[in-house]
């Protein structure tokens, strides 16, 4: 039965909250002049706009925890076998969810603001609420002149699908849904999204302080509320960035974090102008110096995240990009938003123009405001050279769209391109963080420079000099990079404890710093000195059809056959199943399948965990089509790992590998499998070998040593109906393979005077073995035996040095963030009680 109300409450929530945003707007428009009627009818309706919005992600959620297939949303990204906590990442593994995700934030921020700063409630909110309106607008699924507006998440499959199954039975319901993609079935997408939006959402208050003082004409007075609002968000948006960057380095099989991927840098760029204004913003409540930069910097920032979302939900990166949505119809209202909003950015910035204060003053090089200009720039800079060339299929499209024919084309070496440019940059940056911190806390002269400076610039030559004979950095630019990072570690750490000494809530700066220097040399060791172990260098090519990279880079690994690789000995052991409560399990030790869920131990096993599991046993697996490769690693002095690489075969994908790693203090051994037999091709066996073996003889099967046990008669067998005449006996064959032994039990039926024969295959051995006849009269037993090719794996393994100090500086930079948050807004709070804002 369809469930019909889920999916109208659901719409007629959108609607409530599309037409409460609208009305919310006009209210906290006209309560800018302090109307306090406007002013409590305009929060009441953002009232009933959240509600509605925390209505429609409810409604959205029940559906999707009640397997509501009959809706298209429910059926192409949920099914019956995920995890809940699945279950809750696709809730936003579609546009809709992410927009709705995106409105869920906004929301809750609204409720916020609306409670925390009463004197600038009517702009700022009136800017607020006008972007909710565009956002809400995405999802409404409605037809209006015939133009569609939003895309619901609240059709039926039927409405979207056309299938003639639909036709013939218009209630039909599928059984299950398509299920979540499978690189996005990892822990990191059930916090990585969700705080990814939220930094999104929260660029939106700076934005909205903004705007609301150009309209109201306090052109300075916005900076102070919107200061922490702008380092909350820098830290937000920061972390969900960098929690993709670890999603795709545990994930995605590329061999690292950050593949300059056009969606990588779409969300990467408003992060480094944010970060810019940041500085600007600082700068000019020190000094009154930067405030056009600051109005400029922050309305861009926000233009940028509305930007980054065209790029991605348009569908114009479709052919340039992993990441990118397919275009549900919605790129003209993205356009509109996004134009909306440059145009109301332009007009308000030109008409006050002239009046924004700006200093008179030649800046001087010995000045706060110089260093804090240029790292601002450096950092814009930064994100431009990433933007052009990301907009190149945005560019072709506009060119078409008037006619023209353009060619251009992204860069070809993506990675290299945006490497070789934004590791220029980041010396730069280096650079500017360590020696623009001393003219932030002391004015300066040349004499007071030069004494700050001596001994921070030798301890870091020091540093530099032992790190560059003991790592053999040995490149130019990689040399710079690591000196000047390190510099910037020391200096900052000299400002830290000058600073802490009196107040630790003023060395966030510093804190962060140090932690951004950290990313550069984590960054600089983990990617620039990353090293390939699993060379080929047998002369053999695996496969004419295998790019020269997989044939060169990667090892070929027989199951339970050691191969060297460096300083380790690696053996592949076989496919395996992880299970809830019992670790890893041979998938060749699994009988049958009890439910999607539940498999069937066919015969007594270890798990890894070290627990019997005897034959007949249920154990449940987390996800039904994960697999895992067993690889043993095993160094020189006999201390062994092992690491469990992923594939995942899935009918919308195919077979998609995910890495394992083995991290180190010093180092991360990184593994992923590049291809291994396809397991929907049939087996080639070899011709059958006959050979007559009596009970307790032993005898060789590929290589291997056999012995028969004896023979077992059987009462029953499965799948055949044995009569008061039939016979049924198997044997008991004991293998003995690299690792352990084997079992091997071929059945031999005679029924209704006819003989069959049901073989017993030993994967691992790559071996069958049948009963062929029984001679009793010489009490022996003749056995065909086949073979085929064993288990294989092409596996690549890459060692990334040092990249704990990328995660760690990651850490600091956090901690910095946060002790600048908690001092501005405290400053906020006493202006604030003070009437002041």
């Amino acid at each position: 039965m369809i469930h019909y109300f889920p999916g109208s409450f659901g719409h007629f929530l959108v609607i409530l909250a599309f037409i409460s945003s609208i009305i919310a707007t006009y209210a906290f428009a006209k309560s800018i002049n302090n109307n306090q009627s406007w002013a409590r009818f305009a929060k009441g309706a953002f009232y009933v706009h959240a509600i509605a919005i925390f209505g429609v992600v409810a409604t959205l959620f029940a559906m999707i925890s009640g397997h509501m297939f009959e809706y298209h949303y429910v059926y192409q990204y949920t099914s019956k076998i995920l995890p809940v906590y699945y279950q809750v990442s696709s809730f936003w593994n579609g546009q809709e969810g992410s927009f709705l995700l995106w409105m869920f934030w906004n929301a809750v921020l609204g409720l916020i603001l609306i409670h925390t700063n009463k004197s600038w409630r009517a702009p700022m909110m009136a800017v607020f609420t006008f972007t909710q309106v565009f956002l809400v607008s995405m999802i409404m699924g409605v037809v209006v002149l015939d133009v569609k507006i939003g895309s619901s998440p609240f059709l039926l499959l039927r409405d979207v699908l056309n299938d003639p199954i639909f036709q013939m039975q218009p209630d039909f319901i599928p059984e299950d849904g398509r299920g979540l993609n499978p690189l996005l079935q990892n822990y990191w997408m059930v916090i990585h999204p969700p705080t990814l939006f939220l930094g999104f959402a929260t660029t939106v208050i700076p934005f909205a302080y903004a705007v609301g003082g150009l309209l109201t004409g306090r052109l300075k007075e916005w900076i102070r509320p919107a200061l922490p609002w702008a380092q909350f968000s820098a830290a937000v948006l920061g972390v969900g960035i960098l929690m993709g960057a670890y999603w795709a380095y545990e994930t995605l099989n590329f061999g690292g974090y950050w593949n300059w991927d056009p969606v990588e840098n779409a969300i990467y760029v408003p992060w480094l102008i944010l970060v810019a204004a940041l500085h600007t913003m600082i700068a000019f409540k020190k000094s009154n110096v930067a405030l056009k930069a600051s109005i400029i910097l922050v309305l861009c920032t926000y233009i940028l995240i509305v930007y980054s979302t065209f790029l991605t939900r348009s569908g114009v990166l479709g052919n340039a990009s992993v990441h990118s949505f397919t275009d549900l119809g919605l790129s003209g209202q993205l356009l509109i938003y996004l134009f909306v909003f440059i145009i109301l950015s332009v007009i308000l910035t030109a008409r006050v123009w002239k009046q924004i204060p700006g200093s008179k003053e030649e800046t001087s090089a010995y000045s706060r405001e110089f260093w804090i200009f240029m790292g601002a720039t450096v950092l814009c800079l930064m994100g431009f050279q990433v933007i052009i060339p990301t907009s190149i299929p945005v560019w072709n499209e506009i060119v078409e769209a008037f006619g023209g024919s353009s060619n251009l084309a992204p860069p070809a070496d993506q990675v290299e391109f945006y490497t070789q440019f934004q590791l220029y940059f980041s010396i730069l940056i280096a650079f500017l963080s360590g020696t623009g911190q001393f003219f932030w806390w002391k004015k300066m002269d040349k004499q007071k420079l030069k004494e700050e400076l001596a001994a921070p610039v030798i301890v870091s030559l020091v540093l530099t000099a032992i790190i560059f004979i003991t790592a053999e950095v040995r490149d130019i630019w990689y040399l710079l990079l690591l000196t000047t990072a390190v510099y910037s570690i020391v200096a900052n750490f000299k400002i830290f404890l000058s600073v802490a000494k009196s107040n630790i809530k003023l060395s966030g700066g510093a804190v962060a710093h140090i932690g951004i220097a950290m990313m550069l040399i984590g960054v600089l060791f983990s990617s620039g000195y990353s090293k390939i172990l699993s060379k080929n260098n047998t002369g053999m090519l695996w496969s004419k059809e295998f790019p020269d990279e997989v044939n060169q880079d990667n090892l070929l690994l027989f199951v339970n056959e050691p191969r060297q690789m460096a300083d380790y000995q690696m053996t592949y052991r076989g496919l395996r199943k992880l299970t809830t409560d019992h670790g890893y399990v041979d998938l060749s030790d699994i009988s049958d399948a009890a439910s999607p869920l539940e498999l069937i131990i066919g015969k007594n096993t270890i798990s890894s965990t070290g627990e019997e599991l005897s034959a007949g046993d249920t154990v449940r697996i987390i996800n039904a089509e994960n697999s895992y490769f067993e690889v043993i690693f095993e160094n020189a002095n006999g201390k062994n790992f092992t690491l469990y690489p992923r594939i995942q075969i899935n009918e919308q994908m195919g077979q998609v590998y995910s890495p394992d790693i083995n991290r180190t203090l010093t180092a991360d051994l990184y593994t992923h499998v590049r291809t291994f037999p396809d397991p929907d091709q049939e087996v080639q066996w070899s011709e059958i070998e006959e050979i007559t073996v009596s009970p307790g003889a032993q005898f060789f099967i590929n290589d291997y040593v056999a012995k028969f046990i004896n023979i077992e008669p059987l009462s029953s067998v499965d799948g055949i109906k044995l009569g008061p005449g039939d016979i049924a006996v198997k044997a008991l064959i004991e293998i003995q393979g690299e690792y352990q032994t084997y079992t091997a039990e071929p059945i031999y039926v005679i029924k209704d005077k006819m003989a069959g024969r049901i073989p017993d295959v030993v994967n691992d051995l790559a071996s069958r073995i049948t009963i062929q006849s029984i001679q009793p009269e010489q009490n022996s037993f003749v056995f065909g035996l086949s073979t085929t090719q064993k288990d294989w794996i092409i596996i690549e393994a890459v060692a990334k040095p040092w990249i704990n100090i990328l995660w760690l500086g990651t850490l600091l930079l956090v901690v910095g963030f946060g002790i600048a948050i908690s001092r501005r807004y405290s400053e906020f709070q006493k202006m604030r009680d003070k009437g002041m804002e």
